[in-house]
C-alpha cells in the first residue's frame, strides 16, 4: 500500500497530448498579466486598506509579492524541467509521489474552479451598473442568486458560457482575446494613474499603519499588515496558471519561465503603485466599496476617468476568467490521462485541438454555481489551497535537485537551497495568518478528496498498470 501511494511519474515519460503548440513568450506573459491583474487590483486593494491594513496596504502587497516570486522562480525551475499541463499537479507526481499529486490536484479544481465562478459574480456586479448607466438594467430576480432573493445571476452564468465557447475555438484564440482584454486594462489602469498622481494629499497617508503589523480582535478577526497580505494574496493568483501551458507552448523550456517571472514582476510594480496612489487620494476608511478605484476617481470629481475605469474592471475580470478556466481544464486533462479521474475527460478534439468534453463539464458547472450561488466569500478558500500548492513547488524544487541531479534544466532556481525554503517558510506563514474557518472548510475538501482518492482513484491509476 505504501508503495502504490508514493509512485512516482518519470521524468521522460512524454505525453503527445494533441495540443497544438502556438503560444509564444509574450503570449504567455499577457497570459498571466490577463490572470493576476483583475479582482485584486480593482477590488481587494480598497477592501484591505479599509479593513486590514490602512495606508500600509502598500507592504501588504510586497510581502505577497516577494513569497510569490519564490514560489514563481519554482514554477519556472519544475515547468521547464519537468513540463506537462498539470502545473503542480505534474511536479508533485516526479517529486513525492501520487498521493500528494492527487492531493494537490485536488486542491488545485478548487482553487481553478471558485475563483473562475467567484470572479464571475464580481462581473455581474459591474456588468449590471454598466446596463443601469445606459438605461437597460436588468431585474433584481435575474441578478442575484436565491441566497440573496433572485433567481438566478444571469450575467455570472452567462459570461462562463461564452468563455466556454472561446475556449472551445482554440488556445491561440482565446490569447488573442485576452490580449485585447488586458490593452484594455491596462489603459484603465494608466487613465487612473495619470489622474491620481496629480489629486495626493499625503495627510491620507497618516497613520500609515492604523492597524499595526497583526493583532486578532475580538471575535476573532485578524487585522494588520500581514493580515491584509494573506488577503490580497488572492490578487496574485493566476500567475501559475502560465505553467499549465506548457504543452502549447512553443518553446516551453525557453517562454514559460519568461512568462512567469515577466507577468509577476510586472503586476507587482502595478499593485504597489495603484495601491499607493489609492490610499493617497482619499481616506483608507471610505474605500471598503466594491468598486474601490472608480469610487475614488468619482469622490475626487473624475467621473470620466471613473466611467472608464470601470470598462476597464469589466475586461479585467474577464481576462481572469478566461485564464482560469483555461488553467482547469488543462489540470482536469492531465489528472484524466494518468488515471486519477475518469478517462472520458482526456479526449482532445482533433479538429480544434482542444479538450471539449472538458471544457462543456467544467463550464456548464462553474455557470451553474456563479448563477445560483455567491461565492465572494471563498476568496480566503482559494488563497490556503493556492498557498499550500506553492509550498509544494517549492519543496519539489529541493527534492529533484536531490533525487535528479543531472537533469537538465533550461531554468535554474538561484540560491537553491535558499530561495525555495524562503518560498516555503513565506507561503506557510502566509496560510497561519488565515482565519480558523477557512482552515475548517479547507480540511474538509481534503478528506472529501482522500476518499475519493481510496475509492476510485489508486486502482484506475495509469501507473496501477
Amino acid at each position: 500500500m505504501f508503495n502504490s501511494l508514493f509512485r512516482t511519474k518519470s521524468i521522460e515519460e512524454k505525453n503527445d497530448s494533441g495540443l497544438k503548440k502556438c503560444l509564444s513568450a509574450l503570449d504567455l506573459t499577457l497570459l498571466g498579466v490577463g490572470a493576476i491583474i483583475g479582482t485584486g487590483i480593482f477590488v481587494l486593494t480598497g477592501i484591505a486598506a479599509a479593513n486590514q491594513a490602512g495606508p500600509a496596504v502598500v507592504l501588504s502587497f510586497v510581502f505577497s509579492g516577494i513569497a510569490c516570486a519564490f514560489a514563481a522562480l519554482a514554477y519556472a525551475e519544475l515547468a521547464a524541467a519537468v513540463g506537462g499541463c498539470g502545473s503542480a499537479y505534474g511536479y508533485s507526481y516526479v517529486a513525492f509521489g501520487e498521493i500528494v499529486a492527487w492531493t494537490i490536484g485536488w486542491i488545485l479544481l478548487l482553487e481553478y474552479s471558485v475563483s473562475v465562478a467567484a470572479v464571475a459574480n464580481g462581473w455581474s456586479g459591474y456588468f449590471s451598473n454598466a446596463l443601469s448607466a445606459i438605461g437597460l438594467a436588468l431585474p433584481e430576480s435575474l441578478t442575484k442568486s436565491p441566497e440573496l432573493g433572485g433567481i438566478i445571476n444571469l450575467p455570472a452564468s452567462a459570461i462562463i458560457i461564452l468563455l466556454m465557447g472561446m475556449l472551445i475555438k482554440g488556445a491561440k484564440q482565446s490569447a488573442h482575446l485576452n490580449t485585447a482584454m488586458v490593452c484594455i486594462k491596462l489603459m484603465a489602469i494608466i487613465i487612473f494613474v495619470s489622474v491620481a498622481a496629480f489629486n495626493v494629499h499625503p495627510a491620507n497617508w497618516h497613520p500609515f499603519m492604523p492597524f499595526g503589523w497583526f493583532q486578532t480582535l475580538p471575535g476573532g478577526k485578524t487585522v494588520g499588515v500581514l493580515a491584509g497580505a494573506s488577503l490580497v494574496f488572492f490578487a496574485y493568483v493566476g500567475f501559475d496558471a502560465v505553467s499549465t501551458a506548457v504543452e502549447e507552448a512553443k518553446d516551453p523550456q525557453r517562454d514559460i519561465p519568461i512568462g512567469i517571472i515577466a507577468s509577476l514582476g510586472f503586476c507587482t510594480v502595478i499593485y504597489i503603485v495603484v495601491a499607493g496612489l489609492l490610499t493617497g487620494i482619499v481616506p483608507y476608511n471610505t474605500l471598503g466599496v466594491p468598486s474601490p478605484v472608480a469610487f475614488a476617481l468619482q469622490s475626487i470629481g473624475y467621473k470620466w476617468a471613473s466611467a472608464l475605469v470601470s470598462t476597464g474592471v469589466i475586461a479585467g475580470l474577464t481576462t481572469v476568467m478566461l485564464v482560469l478556466y483555461y488553467g482547469l481544464t488543462r489540470i482536469i486533462l492531465a489528472m484524466s490521462r494518468d488515471g486519477l479521474i475518469s478517462p472520458f475527460l482526456s479526449q482532445v478534439n482533433t479538429k480544434t485541438h482542444t479538450p471539449v468534453r472538458v471544457i462543456v463539464i467544467t463550464g456548464l458547472i462553474m455557470s451553474t454555481a456563479a448563477g445560483l450561488v455567491p461565492l465572494g466569500a471563498l476568496a480566503e478558500l482559494v488563497n490556503i489551497g493556492t498557498l499550500a500548492a506553492f509550498v509544494l513547488v517549492c519543496l519539489g524544487v529541493i527534492v529533484l535537485r536531490r533525487k535528479h541531479p543531472d537533469l537538465y534544466r533550461p531554468f535554474k532556481n538561484p540560491f537553491s537551497p535558499l530561495f525555495p525554503l524562503l518560498g516555503m517558510a513565506s507561503c506557510g506563514a502566509l496560510m497561519g495568518f488565515l482565519p480558523h474557518q477557512t482552515w475548517t472548510r479547507f480540511l474538509l475538501w481534503l478528506c472529501l478528496g482522500i476518499i475519493i482518492y481510496f475509492t476510485y482513484s489508486i486502482n484506475h491509476s495509469k501507473l496501477n498498470r
